[in-house]
């Protein structure tokens, strides 16, 4: 089914990924489940390192973001292939911390970081701040300055590219929460503003123009933007940037409506980036500054799917026709949020054409609680395995607790053995925190 061979169809006409039988998973771990495949995650992350390896000499660091899918397991993976990670909060960092994850390869994002969040990671000693407002450049200089230290720093800065995505997720567009300004001036006071600082190093700059971008002549425009920016600095200020992190929101396959970008097409996209910072370094006199890049979801987005078991099945004649499962907007709220388009399967009958277009309802006490509509299926019937594709990322990091159901647990899959890399929750999980005053007791 794809070109890593994550998912294909076996000989009994059951899906299988990374050579695990679903069925098998289901029987193993229940439903709903996630489900990652170790190798692809690993190959996509060894495409993003080689290519700056091999067409950079390797001055450049790929930074897992970690938002896409956090937990202690892919922090050892992405350890162990030598790459950094991108956190944006004190529970990202500590989660990162509590693998082993070495702090100093660490950057941390975010437009609004807490005080006690700031004081984490600068005790912590991780390798650098995104700064996103003055008031956290006061704060954070004022805490470096305590502990007598002088903190790295990029500043985030808005090139004013447009990406073709959802506008939910456009993070460069004049109006955004993130980043300053090139063009309002916004972004060469804040350059200064940091240069005073005494307990801050600024090292250059950040730029993340937004997620689910196939378009790799938006990211060149934004890099020709930012190493434009980065020229008039000099000149005006004498400060050259050292690091220049052109941040990620590479595309991946969702439905056939999005490209089937093969792992050399990431390749491409990261060779693109890296040509246009060599051409626009000679055009301005610049010095070739340390690449970095914040790919999540194209390194986790494919390699996990969601399973779920079919229950009721409601019909209404010439409107619709809905088939439930055990899971919903609570282990997925990406339809609900965005109206994200999935491909789905009947895992136990893989082989089967679809022969009808269905609701994939979910459980919750919400009309809107839907994983996709019109979507292809054979005819399912209760007790069927269905395997929603694409949901590595931002499935799991965005679940809740909703309507007091359970978290899915997540498996890792290597070589067709599946593992706990998050464990199930229990009913008691879910109270845990729940305290009753006394007032109130009998």
């Amino acid at each position: 089914m794809n070109e890593r061979e994550t998912l294909k169809v076996n000989k009994q006409g059951h899906l299988e990924i990374g050579g695990a039988d679903c069925v098998e998973l289901a029987k193993n771990f229940g439903t709903p489940l996630y489900v990652f495949d170790e190798a692809y995650i690993r190959s996509m992350m060894r495409v993003y390192r080689d290519t700056i390896a091999e067409e950079y000499g390797g001055n450049g660091l790929v930074l897992y973001a970690s938002k896409a899918f956090s937990c202690e397991a892919m922090y050892v993976i992405a350890d162990s292939e030598g790459l950094g990670a991108d956190v944006v909060s004190g529970g990202e960092l500590f989660t990162a911390m509590k693998a082993g994850f070495p702090a100093e390869k660490i950057y941390f994002h975010g437009n609004n970081k807490l005080p006690s969040e700031i004081r984490y990671a600068l005790d912590c000693k991780i390798g650098c701040f995104v700064v996103d407002s003055a008031t956290e450049a006061d704060l954070l200089d004022a805490e470096a300055e305590k502990r007598g230290m002088v903190q790295n720093v990029l500043l985030r800065i808005n090139p004013g590219v447009e990406a073709h995505t959802h506008a939910y997720v456009q993070t460069a567009t004049p109006d955004s929460k993130f980043g300053f300004s090139v063009h309002n001036g916004t972004a060469e006071e804040m350059v200064a503003y940091l240069l005073k600082k005494k307990h801050l190093r600024l090292l250059g700059y950040h730029s993340h123009i937004g997620s689910q971008i196939f378009e790799k002549q938006s990211f060149v425009i934004a890099v020709q933007k930012i190493m434009e920016f980065a020229a008039e600095i000099k000149k005006k200020y004498g400060f050259e940037p050292e690091s220049v992190n052109l941040g990620g929101g590479f595309g991946i396959w969702y439905t056939d409506e999005d490209s089937k970008i093969p792992s050399g097409g990431y390749r491409e996209y990261l060779s693109a980036l890296i040509s246009s910072v060599k051409e626009q370094c000679k055009k301005y006199a610049l010095a070739l500054p340390r690449i970095l890049i914040e790919p999540g979801r194209s390194i986790v987005g494919e390699a996990g799917i969601t399973l779920y078991t079919v229950g009721a099945i409601k019909d209404i004649p010439g409107l619709r026709k809905y088939v439930a499962i055990d899971g919903g907007m609570f282990d997925n709220p990406r339809y609900c949020l965005y109206q994200s388009k999935y491909t789905a399967v009947l895992a136990n009958r893989a082989a089967e054409r679809p022969t009808e277009l269905i609701s994939l309802a979910g459980k919750c006490c919400e009309s809107g609680d839907l994983i996709g509509i019109n979507m292809n299926l054979p005819k399912a019937e209760t007790g069927d395995l269905v395997a929603v594709l694409s949901t590595g990322a931002y499935n799991y990091s965005m679940a809740s607790n909703y309507n007091r159901n359970l978290i899915p647990p997540a498996v890792l899959v290597k070589e067709g053995k599946a593992q706990y890399i998050v464990r199930p929750q229990t009913y008691e999980d879910l109270v845990q925190y729940d305290v009753i005053p006394a007032y109130l007791k009998k």
